[in-house]
């Protein structure tokens, strides 16, 4: 059996169009864009040409845009500024971010330099709005409010738009973790209130160890890595010349496609949640699958047997790719901090299948049959 890949919210395939864009970056054009000979020049140009097109599609300023190995740092810089460089000693989160903020919110926490609120969740996981307002109108120092545009393993999403105008209300800065998003969803940055956002080339079949953060024109933070100039003095180190170019052409792409790709994978994944209902006694789903949710992943919840504590070494034997999610903390599994914050059921064993424009109907069929002797 091929081996059928349903995991691409945490990385998908390089475009082969992506890839030939980049070569001659690995080839050919290798000038250092900070020499000043014409050699130099011409890969400096291609960085600018890509920021310029990343700007346009995000409807942002080339100026706000800059390029990072990817989420991680991106995330890392924008929280480590807002506390370091614009005075937020308050910061509010959701117990449901990526690792990349959780453990960055932590570490300011456990230095004393911001103290840290988790913003109550609804039982579908979204956001609670009400208490997010009432935490920002009990603060009394200047707050970061940093949220993920959309969780990376339920799927559920913010509406960015009411957060950004409560954190205009109370002089907040907002950070959003749009890593599933940039190159999924359109983004008009000019008319959404936010300071940062960040994204990561390698979610929408670009290269790994390539992103974006957008700073905000009227945010003003100092570097995160010093040594040089470059990046408009914002992130010292040679660029990753052919990483930028790949990821300036994987979100052209993207943006192209974003219609017919997004509706034929969101067909996708409601026939996965249809045919797992029909075909699996006691099967259920986290999150808000019906609702607001990334169109890209179906969290899937199985009763947990013998046979089913085993889904994810038996999907592999089976050629399978699909991530977990469980609550459980069983030997080297230490489960899924999202689950246990919405669904904190031990009888349940979660796995997240994620999707793109490469996946077929057939695929999922054969791994709702696999699905059902593995259950």
């Amino acid at each position: 059996m091929n081996r059928i890949y349903f995991d691409n919210a945490a990385t998908t395939a390089l475009d082969p169009q992506v890839l030939e864009t980049m070569m001659p970056y690995l080839t050919e054009k290798f000038g250092n864009p900070s020499s000043i000979y014409s050699y130099g020049r011409e890969t400096r140009m291609a960085i600018e040409a890509a920021r310029k097109s990343v700007a346009k599609i995000l409807n942002a300023h080339p100026a706000e845009i800059f390029f990072t190995s990817g989420g991680t740092e991106s995330s890392n810089t924008a929280i480590t500024a807002a506390v370091r460089d614009l005075g937020c000693k308050h910061i509010i989160t959701s117990p449901i971010e990526h690792h990349a903020v959780s453990h960055s919110v932590e570490h300011a926490d456990n230095l004393d330099i911001a103290k840290v609120s988790y913003v109550k969740l609804l039982p579908n996981g979204h956001v609670d709005i009400e208490d997010l307002e009432k935490l920002l109108a009990g603060s009394n120092e200047k707050t970061l409010v940093t949220l993920m545009h959309a969780n990376n393993e339920i799927g559920n999403i913010l509406d960015i738009h009411a957060v950004g105008n409560l954190c205009k209300l109370y002089n907040a800065i907002f950070h959003s973790d749009t890593v599933q998003t940039v190159g999924h969803f359109p983004f008009d940055l000019r008319n959404t209130p936010v300071h940062f956002i960040t994204g990561a080339a390698h979610k929408f079949h670009g290269p790994k160890g390539v992103g974006i953060l957008y700073i905000n024109e009227n945010v003003k933070i100092k570097p995160f890595v010093h040594g040089g100039s470059q990046e408009r003095n914002m992130r010292a180190g040679t660029e990753n010349l052919y990483g930028i170019v790949g990821f300036a052409k994987a979100l052209e792409m993207a943006t192209a496609g974003y219609e017919e790709d997004s509706a034929f994978i969101g067909t996708l994944k409601y026939y996965m949640m249809d045919e797992l209902k029909k075909n699996i006694p006691g099967v259920s789903f986290n999150g808000d699958t019906l609702g607001r949710s990334l169109y890209t992943v179906l969290s899937v919840s199985f009763p947990k047997t013998e046979k089913s504590e085993m889904i994810l070494f038996n999907m592999d034997i089976n050629n399978i790719c699909a991530s977990g999610g469980s609550a459980c903390t069983s030997g080297a599994d230490q489960g899924s901090h999202v689950i246990r914050a919405i669904n904190n059921n031990p009888n349940q064993v979660t796995v997240r299948f994620s999707f793109s424009k490469h996946n077929t109907k057939a695929e999922v069929d054969a791994v709702v049959e696999k699905l059902k002797s593995l259950v």
